[in-house]
This record gives C-alpha cells, structure tokens and sequence, in this order.
C-alpha cells in the first residue's frame, strides 16, 4: 500500500513538472443585482448566481486549483437586491467562495455605511489599490494567493471617473491615476508573486478614453502585468485582448457570461492559456412549433442551479415582493430605456421621467442624467419592480433657480458629452440643437431661452450633487433645495395619475438634435 501512495505521489509529481500547474481563474463584472435568473426578449430564464456556482464547482469536483473574480459594480440594479443593500448577492458570493472583488463606481452609489456593512459581512475583500484618503489607501490594495503552489497577486484598479459620476458618498476620496500607481505597485508584487492579476473596474474601449484609465492602456503602459480581468464597460469580448503581452478579459454584463481563464503555469511562468465566456444559460429563439408556442435552443450547454445558493435566494426575492409586484398602470407600446439609446439620443421613457418631475414640481425645465436610466419597461402591465428598475439608484428631485444664462452652461457642457456616456443629458421643458458641440437653438416651452430670466428647474440630487461631470449645477445648488420626492415614487404617481395609468403612445420626437 506504501509503495502505491509512494507511486502516485512520484506520477504526481512527474506530471507537474511535465505539464505544469493548471490554474483556472473564473470572473463576473457589473452583475448590478443580477443574483437571480431573469428574462430578456426572446431569452427567458437566463443568468442567476445559483447557475453560476454550478458551472463553478463542476471545475473545482476536477481542478481545486480554482480564483473566483469579480470586476465591479455589484450593486445597483435589481430592486430585490437594491431593497436589500445587495445582501443577497453577497451571502450567495460567500457561499459560492468569490475570491476577490474590486470597488466598482456604483459601490459608492449608497452612503458610506452600507459600504462599509457590505464590507464586513463579505467573507472577501473589497480591493482598490488607487482609492485614498488622507494619504493611505482606502481600501485593501491587493492580495496574495497560493493556488497549487502557484503564488497569484491579485490587486484592485477603479476607475478615476467615480470621482465625477459619484460625487455624492466619494467626495472625500482621491482617485489616483491607476497608470501611476500599477508603475509602483506591479514591480513589487513581481518580488512577491509569480502571477500579477489587475483585477480592474475600468473598462475598455475608445469610449472611455480622456482622462480616464482604460484596461488597454494601462497594459500598454505598465510591464510585468499578467492578466487583467476589467469591468465597467460591459464589454461582451468574443475572445481575449492581448496588449503589450498582457491577457485582458472581461465577461459582459449582469451574469450573462462568466469568463473562464484556464492558465498551465510552469516554473512559475504562464506556458499556455486559453479563455472563453461561458453562457449562463443564454438561448437562441428558434421561432415557434404549431401550437404557437416558442421554441429555443440553449447557447452551448445547459446548467442547473446549485440548490446551495437557491435556496436562500429564493427567500430573499420574497421579500417585499407583494409590493414590488402592485402594477400601477399599463403600456401599450415599449417604453425605450436601452442602455445606448439613453446615452446617445432621445427616448419615451426619457421624455417620462423629465416631464414626471415637472409634473410633481411645477419646474420649467427638468433635466436628467442618460446613465441614470437603467432599463426598458416591456408592453404590458407596469408595476412599482418595473419603475425601481429603471430607476434604481434612490434619487430624490432637486429643485433650483437658473437663470437663462445658467441653463446655457448645462447645454454647453452637455453638447460635448460624447455619444454613449451616462451624462447625456435627457431634458422635459425644453428643445435645443448643438453643432460640432456648440449651441445653436434652444427653446423653453416653444419660446426662446431668456439669458436674463429665472427659470425653475427640476433634476435628481445626483445631478444637482456635480454629478456627471454637471458642476454648474451643483455650483447654483444653493438656489434651491431638495424636496425629498424620490424620483421613482415621482414617475410611479406621474404614470396613476398624470398618465392615468394607460401609456397608448408617448412624445418621442427629438427634444435634442445634435450635428
């Protein structure tokens, strides 16, 4: 029996050093509340925490050799989750066994003590490595793991635009620049550490280029990195970026995906590697059979949900479910709240959020952030889970005096917001066009802006707070004050009473026209 074990140990040990250590680094990103499956047009049931864990621990029966990562922005998104301060998502990602997560912006979309409670009841850190205050670190700047051997530096990178989209419970941080801070950090991890994993909320692409860190450009800036697996721009990658010898992944958006790198490391060194984006549960619509009902095809294979995780999920959706579920009115047409039409354009639940808070207020003008509209609302029934979902972030309408000169500096600022930006500007009251990002016309109520008259504009305290990039706002905030309406419970009453309830069609004709 001795010379059997001693058998196996030696194969074991001729195998390792043959074929190396395999490593396998599982990563979600802007999940934003997504802890239980849901349905998209044309792909129900899709997603869900419990089916990730499933996908998870099949690796892990085979490979112990197992990091579970997150990229951001756990929270905000799913009024289940947002009721509860994302306490469900966090009990299912301990008990799933995330390894670690970066501070994402929308974690500073709440005051700080629900930060801080999310933190103490996570069984993993919270890491961000360029988020300081009064000179130190904030939050834990990275850690170390030995995975079969192989000593794996994780740390965390967020974005610097948090400082300008959350204003409000940031304000006494200072986001440095990820680019300076991974030029100190990497080359010591390199001492320490045989991998150097940047786990980063800072998205890729041209669209968050400026001022602001993209995961491409810090690979092409700071050698010795590894790996990156990024968020925050919900970027759907079809196979891994590779930037100055650095992998970059990223999985999607809200638990669609789940991204898998399976790394064979040899001598300390990454020999060989492949990655791909899992489909949680993601279907193909294949029409329909002869009864009309629909027909799908799942997207690669099926998994089920690990009862582990489901079970506690289930209960916690009950809760507050009966109110979440009161339907308040009914549409007969799509209310368009897309994520890149918000951003780039006019929309009709735009145009309904603005004109609510004119409505309830009285204001001549009310203005609203693009990237503060978070979903579609489908034909059919409206209910309050409906209205929480597009509006998630708990926003109250702020009232406040602009002159005409004022409201000027709004729309000069928001005519050079690019296309896809969460600061395009939605507006109620008012019509206005801009070319080559300068203003040309503007009306107020069909007759033209007044430089020297006082109007009384409406937004949301996160706009009023400088949120956005909006400092002029929040420069005049003083004229004003905050009513204590929250902007959900706003467009919940504007839809019973203002609409009636019935939404037959809707103004979606441009009240913005860029050249």
């Amino acid at each position: 029996m001795k010379k059997v074990k001693l058998l196996t140990l030696v194969l074991l040990v001729i195998a390792l050093t043959l074929f190396g250590t395999k490593v396998t680094i599982f990563h979600v990103n802007d999940t934003h509340g997504h802890a239980w499956p849901f349905s998209e047009w044309r792909n129900p049931g899709i997603g869900g925490y419990a089916v990730i864990a499933s996908i998870i621990d099949e690796e892990r029966a085979s490979n112990p050799n197992v990091l579970f990562l997150h990229a951001g922005d756990l929270n905000t998104g799913v009024p289940e989750s947002d009721l509860l301060n994302a306490f469900p998502d966090i009990f299912a990602f301990n008990r799933i066994g995330l390894t670690a997560m970066v501070v994402g912006n929308h974690e500073f979309d709440k005051p700080r003590e629900v930060l801080n409670y999310q933190m103490n009841i996570a069984k993993f850190p919270f890491l961000s490595a360029n988020i300081y205050k009064n000179g130190k670190p904030f939050f834990t700047p990275y850690i170390i793991k030995n995975v079969g051997g192989v000593k794996v530096a994780i740390f965390g990178l967020t974005t610097e635009e948090t400082a300008i989209l959350e204003p409000l419970y940031s304000g006494d941080l200072e986001f440095k620049n990820a680019i300076e801070v991974a030029k100190k950090l990497v080359p010591e991890l390199k001492k320490e550490a045989d991998i150097v994993v940047a786990l980063t909320h800072l998205g890729m692409g041209m669209e968050h280029s400026g001022n602001y860190t993209t995961s491409e450009q810090l690979a092409k800036a700071v050698n010795g990195i590894d790996i990156i697996v990024d968020g925050h721009s919900h970027t759907n990658l079809k196979e891994a970026k590779v930037v100055n010898g650095t992998i970059i992944v990223q999985s999607w958006e809200w638990g669609k995906k789940l991204g898998k790198l399976e790394l064979e490391v040899e001598n300390g060194k990454i020999n060989n590697w492949s990655w791909e984006a899992i489909p949680v549960n993601l279907k193909n619509y294949k029409g329909k059979d002869e009864n009309g009902k629909s027909i799908y095809e799942y997207v690669g294979k099926p998994y089920p949900e690990a009862v582990y995780v489901k079970t506690p999920l289930d209960v916690f959706k009950k809760i507050g479910s009966e109110k979440l579920d009161t339907v308040i009115g009914e549409t007969k047409i799509l209310l368009d709240g897309e994520r890149a039409h918000v951003r780039s354009g006019d929309t009709n639940l735009a145009h309904i959020i603005a004109d609510a808070m004119i409505w309830k207020t009285g204001a001549d003008i009310a203005f609203q952030n693009g990237g503060g509209i978070r979903a579609s609302i489908q034909p059919g029934k409206i209910t309050i889970r409906n209205i929480l979902t597009v509006l998630p972030f708990g926003n109250t309408v702020y009232v406040m005096k602009l002159k005409g000169s004022e409201i000027m500096k709004v729309l000069e600022y928001a005519a050079t917001i690019p296309e896809g930006k969460g600061a395009f500007l939605q507006v109620g009251g008012l019509t206005w066009k801009s070319e080559n990002g300068k203003v040309t016309e503007v009306y107020v109520n069909g007759q033209p802006l007044n430089l020297d008259k006082v109007y009384v504009v409406a937004t949301n305290n996160y706009m009023a707070g400088g949120g956005d990039g909006y400092s002029m706002l929040k420069a005049n905030k003083s004229s004003g004050y905050d009513t204590g309406f929250v902007l959900a419970d706003v467009v919940v009453e504007y839809i019973q009473k203002g609409l009636k309830g019935l939404i037959k069609d809707y103004d979606d004709s441009p009240r913005y026209e860029r050249k």
